[in-house]
């Protein structure tokens, strides 16, 4: 089935990935999708909140199973998929070359424009499912983002592209999203992968803060390995794979 093709439209939810994970619990199936004009408690990665005014942002989810009926392949990976998603569909209505923030942050000129929450079981009575969200800012003005991000965050309007209708990006978003979600079902992590390592918002060598769940520290970005974990080099220990990490940002 068509990702998109089983649509849930709402005025205003709490949270499509929390919607979305209820209906994958009841059975729905692959590539259905939760689309909300709100979320009054939109979440970001590590519990932050996500701001999701009514009408400005695209606010979806998707419901990902594994087409032969066994677990989500490379689960990891589709965060990194997302991102690719978001980017294409952007850039294919909006006209804006956007930028990746590994695991999960979508940029325009180091400002973030957009995010991804990935969830979900690999178990249980409804079969192994993936949520994946995807939040992006499109028609947000100067006095519509909370004081407190006006220096961190941005939109498509304020970036400065065209201002698609908001069901318009949802449309290209599920194309786009089928296309990476299928490159990882057919064993094509390398692709996914390579693709998001040319879009990173980092180079090689570029100077990052990196805050995991015991410490933060400064180190070298390496890139990704060939598990699209992060590597980072940190002095004499030499480079590093990391699988989790709250914060990543750059120094300089």
């Amino acid at each position: 089935m068509p990702f998109g093709a089983v649509l849930h439209r709402f005025d205003s939810l709490p949270s499509t990935n929390d919607a979305a994970r209820a209906l994958a619990l009841a059975g729905a199936a692959h590539g259905s999708s939760i689309l909300a004009r709100e979320q009054t408690r939109g979440r970001g990665t590590k519990g932050r909140a996500w701001h999701s005014p009514a009408g400005l942002g695209l606010y979806t989810s998707f419901i990902l199973r594994d087409p032969a009926g066994g677990a989500v392949p490379h689960p990891h990976l589709l965060p990194l998929a997302a991102g690719l998603a978001a980017s294409d569909a952007i850039l294919e209505l909006s006209g804006l070359g956007i930028r990746l923030q590994w695991p999960n942050d979508v940029l325009f000129e180091g400002k973030k424009l957009g995010g991804v929450l990935t969830e979900g079981t690999n178990a249980g009575a409804a079969g192994g499912f993936a949520v994946v969200g995807i939040g992006l800012n499109v028609g947000h003005g100067p006095g519509d983002l909370p004081e407190e991000l006006r220096a961190t965050a941005t939109s498509l309007r304020l970036a400065g592209g065209r201002v698609p209708a908001v069901e318009a990006l949802w449309t290209a978003l599920c194309g786009t999203l089928e296309r990476w979600y299928n490159e990882l079902t057919r064993g094509g992590k390398g692709a996914v992968i390579g693709a998001f390592t040319s879009r990173s918002a980092f180079s090689r060598g570029d100077p990052v803060r990196v805050e995991t769940a015991d410490e933060i520290f400064e180190a070298g970005y390496q890139g990704l390995d060939p598990e699209g974990r992060l590597v980072v080099s940190r002095g004499a220990a030499g480079p590093v794979a990391l699988v989790t990490v709250r914060r990543l940002e750059r120094t300089s």
